[in-house]
């Protein structure tokens, strides 16, 4: 059996040079099956801003009508991998205000969950407050072994949104979940992994983008309707949106592609397969 060819990941571009850095971007491979969102605020540990939310959305928006997307890359630039929401963005004496952005970061954070194709956090740095929720958004997570994480919403006097509150529990489980929140412990990566709230562990960058690319790689061979089709269906069983009928017409869908001949004929003809998503 012959080895797939690499899956092709775009080179993240380069962060902007004045001291604010610029909003985040999206870049492609040229190969069109790999694009990379970059948080591009080092200075600032990657604090999202209300500007920064929406532009968020847009690009994945972008990603989502992306015809030949198969994998989406999140990563950060800098010593942090995000510091989460502004929280001078804030207004405490003002109730609607202080609930705008909490609730803009929670519509940006579930759009990126409910992207069809899978996604991996590529983690090289710290992860506080709302950006680890951005992170148990995607659907794989690596992660260096002296990144900190912290959920410091207790010691600010915040109550989580919703959906975030659910993506905890529903990824690392209910007493873990109370830890970090209710505890507002600072744990590294090993802590992180033991905890299942990431995949992998690398000593260092090099590592790091291995495994990714090793995940990326693994996805793209991959049949695309069984892939999406799949993650829709386990994260509607994770968040307890069971409709049976919509996860019967995707298995449907799949026993009647041309993904699922094509599959079957390589295995049979022992070579990789080359899947089309339809």
């Amino acid at each position: 059996m012959h080895a797939p060819a690499p899956a092709s990941r775009p080179e993240p571009p380069a962060a902007a040079a004045d001291d604010d850095g610029g909003p985040p971007t999206l870049t492609c491979a040229a190969d069109g099956r790999c694009a990379t969102l970059q948080l591009n605020r080092p200075r600032q540990h990657n604090r999202l801003s209300l500007q920064d939310l929406l532009q968020l959305q847009r690009l994945i928006d972008e990603a989502a009508a992306l015809p030949g997307l198969r994998v989406l890359v999140l990563r950060a630039e800098g010593r942090s991998f995000s510091a989460g929401f502004h929280l001078g963005d804030l207004d405490a004496g003002d109730a609607e205000a202080a609930t705008r952005g909490p609730r803009l970061f929670e519509q940006t954070v579930d759009r990126l969950e409910d992207l069809a194709v899978p996604t991996i956090a590529r983690l090289q740095g710290g992860l506080y407050g709302g950006a680890i929720d951005l992170a148990l958004a995607c659907d794989f997570r690596v992660g260096l072994r002296d990144m900190p994480l912290r959920m410091p919403a207790a010691r600010l006097g915040l109550h989580y949104y919703p959906s975030g509150l659910r993506r905890y529990v529903s990824r690392l489980g209910l007493q873990a979940a109370k830890r970090l929140f209710l505890l507002a412990p600072t744990l590294d990566g090993e802590a992180l992994r033991q905890l299942g709230l990431l995949d992998t562990l690398a000593d260092d960058e090099v590592g790091l983008d291995a495994a990714v690319d090793a995940l990326v790689e693994a996805l793209v061979a991959g049949a695309p309707l069984a892939v999406q089709g799949m993650k829709a269906s386990l994260n509607e069983i994770a968040r307890g949106e069971v409709d049976l009928a919509r996860l019967r017409a995707r298995e449907a869908r799949c026993a009647a592609s041309d993904d699922l001949r094509e599959g079957t004929a390589a295995q049979a003809e022992r070579r990789m397969p080359r899947f089309e998503g339809r």
